[in-house]
């Protein structure tokens, strides 16, 4: 498992501590035409330089000096403070909500975007001390400098290693703990050393363990009461009579979803959906709820990557698809499943559902010539109805003049010459799926009845938004 991360922190702060004094200047006499002062911008340098890198500045000889005036600072100590330490296993989690970032525009919405919880822990304090050497070339230049600088310090000068309002490490201040005067000692003797003054400065900082970043989705469901009187868990979920009460699933709001074809609707609990049992294809009721207005208090929904979970009614699966807005009318989402989590048709595709008794083949009769090939599920009985319409009936008989029984549930083929029953409902009892190529809704047999395998409405608790 990689462990390695470095974000910079201690690099940051000798940036903030090099900027502190980066502009300030000396006087240099006058200009050519004597109308201003002549001012000289002091540079700053990190002191801790590497034998390559001061052989380069040195120009490859030892006799080599730095100009003056001149600044350079090196850290001296990290101290581990004690004085500071909290709670080591503190945990702080804060919630955050962006706004949303439009691509295109690239300009930020009024809308709600993604939104995550930072999860920071306690982070380790330090006293960062250091030194900045002041190499002047003469006495007038350091009180210039002295008379700049030390005016700053009372009490204390606050510094920001980041702008990220997130990072409770950001903020420290220096302390000027000490000034020493000159680095020449008395007496001089023969040489003549660039005078350097010494500032020793202490800065308390904190040094942050990486902070663990989550996503936030939508509450999926909260299942309560999931243990039996045995405490078995692995049983209890899956049983819906538990000894310390019913399982109870919620959602936000407690909406529902009603997914018709590739497209899903988000309802109140009180909106009644029609048509949703058996074959039939459910009907939308009128509903003016968005899913803008769902999504937006949770995030921001990425089409084609954020995705819905539907609760397999018939068994522990879960239905996911990717879905996106619908362009023409945002009270849909577009959803496109994911072929791997829905059952495998076990028997061919029908070409239709139809009511034998209502429709036959033949145009005139309401579906297409007789082919072989052709397949359909009946919702009624044929043949042995004796209300049924003769001319119907008339319309299933085979070019040999054989007559087709067939009972309601069962598929039918037509061979070329006869009609077939290829699935007879009154002798299966393994579950079987097949899809409707009309309507590419996919059915699922058992128990004695055709139902929709996935689609159709899922009540609240029965259906989850991950962002």
């Amino acid at each position: 498992m990689q462990q390695f991360f470095y974000d910079e922190q201690i690099r940051r702060f000798l940036l903030q501590f090099t900027r502190v004094f980066s502009n300030f200047q000396v006087e240099y006499g006058r200009t050519e035409d004597n109308s201003q002062k002549a001012l000289y911008r002091v540079p700053v340098r990190y002191g801790d330089a590497t034998r390559q890198a001061q052989t380069i500045i040195q120009q490859n000889s030892a006799n080599s000096l730095p100009s003056t005036p001149l600044m350079t600072f090196h850290v001296t100590n990290l101290n581990y403070a004690r004085d500071r330490i909290q709670e080591p296993y503190f945990v702080q989690k804060q919630n955050v909500r962006q706004r949303y970032w439009d691509t295109e525009s690239e300009s930020y919405e009024t809308t709600q975007g993604n939104a995550f919880t930072i999860e920071k822990l306690m982070p380790v304090p330090f006293d960062l001390e250091v030194n900045l050497d002041i190499w002047t070339s003469n006495t007038n230049q350091k009180l210039q400098l002295l008379e700049q600088l030390l005016t700053l310090f009372n009490p204390s000068l606050e510094i920001q290693s980041t702008e990220n309002f997130i990072d409770w490490t950001s903020l420290s201040v220096m302390y000027l703990e000490q000034v020493t005067w000159s680095s020449r000692s008395i007496p001089m003797g023969t040489d003549d050393p660039i005078d350097i003054a010494t500032l020793r400065f202490v800065m308390p900082i904190y040094i942050s363990p990486p902070a663990k970043v989550k996503k936030l989705g939508v509450v999926e469901k909260i299942v309560a009461s999931v243990f039996d009187g045995n405490g078995d868990m692995a049983e209890a979920i899956f049983d819906s009579d538990l000894l310390l009460g019913t399982r109870q699933l919620f959602t936000p709001f407690n909406y529902q979803t009603l997914l018709i074809g590739n497209k899903l609707q988000v309802l109140e609990t009180k909106a009644v959906v029609t048509n949703n049992s058996g074959v039939q294809v459910p009907t939308a009721p009128p509903s003016n709820l968005l899913w803008h207005t769902v999504v937006d208090l949770y995030g921001a929904l990425r089409n084609g990557i954020s995705q819905i979970r539907l609760d397999n009614p018939y068994d522990t699966s879960i239905i996911v698809g990717t879905v996106s807005y619908d362009p023409t009318d945002d009270r849909f989402l577009l959803f496109t499943v994911d072929a791997d989590t829905i059952p495998a048709n076990t028997l061919d595709a029908v070409n239709a559902i139809v009511d034998p008794q209502a429709k036959g083949p033949g145009t005139i009769n309401g579906l297409p010539a007789a082919a072989a090939g052709q397949r359909y599920l009946f919702i009624n009985d044929t043949g042995s109805n004796s209300t049924e319409d003769p001319g119907f009936a008339q319309a299933w008989r085979g070019t040999d003049g054989s007559a087709l029984v067939a009972n309601t549930n069962d598929i039918v083929e037509y061979d070329g010459t006869r009609w077939n029953i290829a699935f007879d409902s009154s002798n299966e009892s393994n579950v079987q799926y097949v899809s409707n190529l009309t309507t590419s809704v996919q059915y699922r047999w058992a128990a004695g009845a055709w139902l929709k395998s996935y689609e159709g409405l899922y009540t609240e608790g029965n259906w989850s938004l991950v962002l």
